[in-house]
Order: C-alpha cells, then sequence, then structure tokens
C-alpha cells in the first residue's frame, strides 16, 4: 500500500488502538458524521471545522466553448458546483514547513 495514503480503514484502527470501542461503532461514526458534511453541502451550508479548515460548495461558471483536455474536442460546459475545502490557522501552520526545499 502508499505509505503515503491514509485509508478510512488505517483511521478506523487507530481510533479503535487508543479508545475501548469498537471498530464497528467507529466506523458508524465516521460514516455519520461524512454523511452529514454531505447533506450540509447539498443544502449549501458552509461547514467549519476549527482548526482544522472550511468546506463549502462554489459555483464554477460554465462555458460554450471548453476543450476536453484527453480528446482536444470542444464541448459546452453549464454552470456547475464545485466543492472547496480552505484549510484553517493551525493546519496551515502544521503543513508550512512539511515540503520545504530539498
Amino acid at each position: 500500500m502508499d505509505r503515503n495514503k491514509l485509508t478510512k480503514a488505517e483511521i478506523i484502527d487507530q481510533i479503535h488502538e487508543k479508545l475501548s470501542v469498537s471498530r464497528n461503532e467507529i466506523h458508524d461514526v465516521i460514516d455519520e458524521f461524512f454523511e452529514e458534511l454531505k447533506e450540509a453541502l447539498q443544502d449549501d451550508r458552509v461547514i467549519e471545522l476549527r482548526g482544522f479548515g472550511t468546506f463549502e460548495i462554489r459555483t464554477r461558471k460554465g462555458r460554450e466553448k471548453a476543450r476536453n483536455p484527453k480528446t482536444g474536442e470542444i464541448v459546452p460546459v453549464d454552470t456547475h458546483g464545485v466543492a472547496v475545502f480552505r484549510p484553517g490557522k493551525e493546519l496551515k501552520q502544521l503543513a508550512w514547513p512539511l515540503r520545504g526545499e530539498k
């Protein structure tokens, strides 16, 4: 498995090691958390998780002439929503030194 990737299953295992809660219960809580996030975004609500960041839906304007990068074909693109994440101050400060010049 890619050592730079953290999966939901690994998160569940790590939480299970720290708390006396079953893996199934942790899995259910995480799944419900994600469902709440998705429902809030569908209702056009901004999700603010202090110390972590903010999730929101932004509108991306459509264009009559966009290019499919794979085929080069010119296609129209409708106005559509995109999910956006903005890291919070603490996450920015944590990430800042991680990818310095080598």
